[in-house]
């Protein structure tokens, strides 16, 4: 994915950022970022906030995890709902 192409994904979702300069997602919204490298392959899940520099990706957690990527690894982000969670039922249990 060129810097391009991730900037239009970042602005589209609606990020803002911070006086640290961190990009935040909105509230209640979390990202997946997709990467491979030599036919490995990496999810980052519940990705709060960005950094981008020099062609490497910090991606920090909602868990306070920190992950370093390179840019030109990443090939799809998936937005997620975030951390409501719906009712209804559990799977596995009945009524």
């Amino acid at each position: 994915m060129t810097e391009d192409m991730l900037r239009t994904v970042l602005d589209t979702i609606g990020v803002s950022t911070d006086p640290e300069g961190w990009l935040r997602l909105p509230e209640g919204q979390l990202l997946t970022l997709y990467t491979a490298h030599d036919g490995v392959s990496l999810n980052i899940a519940k990705v709060e906030s960005l950094r981008i520099a020099h062609g490497v990706i910090r991606a920090r957690s909602n868990k306070g995890e920190s992950f370093f990527v390179a840019r030109e690894d990443l090939f799809a982000v998936s937005l997620d709902g975030g951390t409501k969670v719906s009712a209804g039922r559990k799977a596995g249990f009945l009524g």
